[in-house]
Protein backbone atom coordinates (compact mmCIF):
# COMPACT_ATOMS: atom_id res chain seq x y z
CA UNK A 1 0.00 0.00 0.00
CA UNK A 2 1.54 3.26 -1.09
CA UNK A 3 1.31 6.23 1.25
CA UNK A 4 -0.24 9.34 -0.20
CA UNK A 5 1.77 12.52 0.08
CA UNK A 6 -0.02 15.76 0.76
CA UNK A 7 1.14 18.83 -1.06
CA UNK A 8 2.88 21.11 1.41
CA UNK A 9 0.95 24.30 1.93
CA UNK A 10 2.87 27.43 1.14
CA UNK A 11 4.08 29.01 4.37
CA UNK A 12 2.55 32.37 5.10
CA UNK A 13 4.37 35.22 6.74
CA UNK A 14 2.48 37.60 9.00
CA UNK A 15 3.76 40.57 10.93
CA UNK A 16 2.48 41.70 14.29
CA UNK A 17 0.95 45.11 14.37
CA UNK A 18 0.96 47.22 17.51
CA UNK A 19 -0.22 50.57 18.65
CA UNK A 20 3.16 51.53 20.07
CA UNK A 21 1.97 54.37 22.30
CA UNK A 22 -0.63 52.14 23.96
CA UNK A 23 1.81 49.24 24.28
CA UNK A 24 4.34 51.56 25.90
CA UNK A 25 1.72 52.88 28.32
CA UNK A 26 0.76 49.34 29.35
CA UNK A 27 4.40 48.31 29.74
CA UNK A 28 5.42 51.32 31.81
CA UNK A 29 2.39 51.17 34.09
CA UNK A 30 2.72 47.43 34.66
CA UNK A 31 6.42 47.62 35.54
CA UNK A 32 6.25 50.77 37.67
CA UNK A 33 3.65 50.95 40.43
CA UNK A 34 4.73 54.35 41.78
CA UNK A 35 4.58 57.49 39.64
CA UNK A 36 7.69 58.88 41.34
CA UNK A 37 9.87 56.00 40.15
CA UNK A 38 10.58 57.91 36.93
CA UNK A 39 12.99 60.18 38.80
CA UNK A 40 14.99 57.24 40.15
CA UNK A 41 15.13 55.69 36.67
CA UNK A 42 16.35 58.87 34.96
CA UNK A 43 18.96 59.50 37.67
CA UNK A 44 20.04 55.88 37.29
CA UNK A 45 20.49 56.42 33.54
CA UNK A 46 22.62 59.50 34.25
CA UNK A 47 24.67 57.52 36.76
CA UNK A 48 25.22 54.75 34.21
CA UNK A 49 26.47 57.37 31.71
CA UNK A 50 28.98 58.63 34.28
CA UNK A 51 30.06 55.06 35.13
CA UNK A 52 30.60 54.27 31.45
CA UNK A 53 32.78 57.35 31.03
CA UNK A 54 34.78 56.51 34.16
CA UNK A 55 35.30 52.95 32.90
CA UNK A 56 36.40 54.04 29.41
CA UNK A 57 38.66 56.74 30.86
CA UNK A 58 40.71 54.02 32.55
CA UNK A 59 42.19 53.20 29.15
CA UNK A 60 41.84 56.68 27.60
CA UNK A 61 42.37 59.50 30.10
CA UNK A 62 41.71 62.11 27.42
CA UNK A 63 38.01 61.23 27.50
CA UNK A 64 37.60 63.14 30.75
CA UNK A 65 39.26 66.24 29.38
CA UNK A 66 39.85 68.80 32.10
CA UNK A 67 36.66 67.90 33.98
CA UNK A 68 37.52 64.90 36.14
CA UNK A 69 34.52 65.33 38.46
CA UNK A 70 31.56 63.38 37.12
CA UNK A 71 28.25 65.01 38.06
CA UNK A 72 24.50 64.69 37.84
CA UNK A 73 22.41 67.84 38.19
CA UNK A 74 18.67 67.99 38.79
CA UNK A 75 16.76 71.24 38.28
CA UNK A 76 13.04 71.40 39.03
CA UNK A 77 11.05 74.39 37.81
CA UNK A 78 7.68 74.56 39.57
CA UNK A 79 6.43 77.35 37.28
CA UNK A 80 6.89 75.36 34.08
CA UNK A 81 6.52 71.92 35.74
CA UNK A 82 9.74 70.86 34.06
CA UNK A 83 12.41 68.68 35.62
CA UNK A 84 15.80 68.81 33.94
CA UNK A 85 18.36 66.09 34.61
CA UNK A 86 21.84 66.58 33.18
CA UNK A 87 25.07 64.67 33.53
CA UNK A 88 28.57 64.91 32.14
CA UNK A 89 28.85 61.19 31.44
CA UNK A 90 29.64 59.41 28.20
CA UNK A 91 26.81 60.97 26.19
CA UNK A 92 25.00 59.56 23.19
CA UNK A 93 25.47 60.17 19.50
CA UNK A 94 22.49 60.86 17.25
CA UNK A 95 22.56 57.21 16.15
CA UNK A 96 22.75 56.04 19.79
CA UNK A 97 19.66 58.09 20.59
CA UNK A 98 17.70 56.60 17.71
CA UNK A 99 18.87 53.05 18.38
CA UNK A 100 18.57 53.04 22.18
CA UNK A 101 15.67 55.39 22.87
CA UNK A 102 13.79 54.60 19.69
CA UNK A 103 13.61 50.87 20.41
CA UNK A 104 11.65 49.65 23.41
CA UNK A 105 13.67 47.23 25.58
CA UNK A 106 16.93 48.09 23.78
CA UNK A 107 19.49 48.64 26.50
CA UNK A 108 22.63 50.61 25.75
CA UNK A 109 23.88 49.61 29.19
CA UNK A 110 23.41 45.91 28.51
CA UNK A 111 25.22 46.28 25.17
CA UNK A 112 28.03 48.19 26.88
CA UNK A 113 28.36 45.48 29.55
CA UNK A 114 28.55 42.79 26.88
CA UNK A 115 31.25 44.75 25.02
CA UNK A 116 33.17 45.25 28.25
CA UNK A 117 33.06 41.52 28.90
CA UNK A 118 30.91 41.93 32.01
CA UNK A 119 33.84 43.23 34.03
CA UNK A 120 33.19 44.10 37.66
CA UNK A 121 33.38 47.81 36.94
CA UNK A 122 30.17 47.80 34.95
CA UNK A 123 28.15 44.82 36.12
CA UNK A 124 26.53 46.86 38.88
CA UNK A 125 24.80 49.12 36.38
CA UNK A 126 21.06 48.84 36.67
CA UNK A 127 19.83 50.03 33.27
CA UNK A 128 19.94 46.62 31.67
CA UNK A 129 16.38 46.26 30.44
CA UNK A 130 15.90 49.29 28.20
CA UNK A 131 12.69 50.64 29.71
CA UNK A 132 13.86 53.07 32.42
CA UNK A 133 13.76 56.08 30.09
CA UNK A 134 10.14 55.37 29.22
CA UNK A 135 9.14 55.72 32.89
CA UNK A 136 9.25 59.49 32.28
CA UNK A 137 6.01 59.09 30.35
CA UNK A 138 4.24 58.14 33.58
CA UNK A 139 4.25 61.83 34.47
CA UNK A 140 5.01 63.59 31.18
CA UNK A 141 3.38 63.78 27.80
CA UNK A 142 6.57 65.21 26.30
CA UNK A 143 10.24 64.37 26.97
CA UNK A 144 13.22 66.18 25.45
CA UNK A 145 16.66 64.62 25.16
CA UNK A 146 19.55 66.95 24.30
Amino acid sequence: MAAKKKAAASPERHEFGAEVARLLEILVHSVYADREVFLRELISNASDACDKLRYLALSDGDLLGGDTELKIEIIANADTTVIEITDNGIGMSHDDLIENLGTIAKSGTRAFMEEAGGSDGVTAQVGQFGIGFYSAFIVAGHVEVT
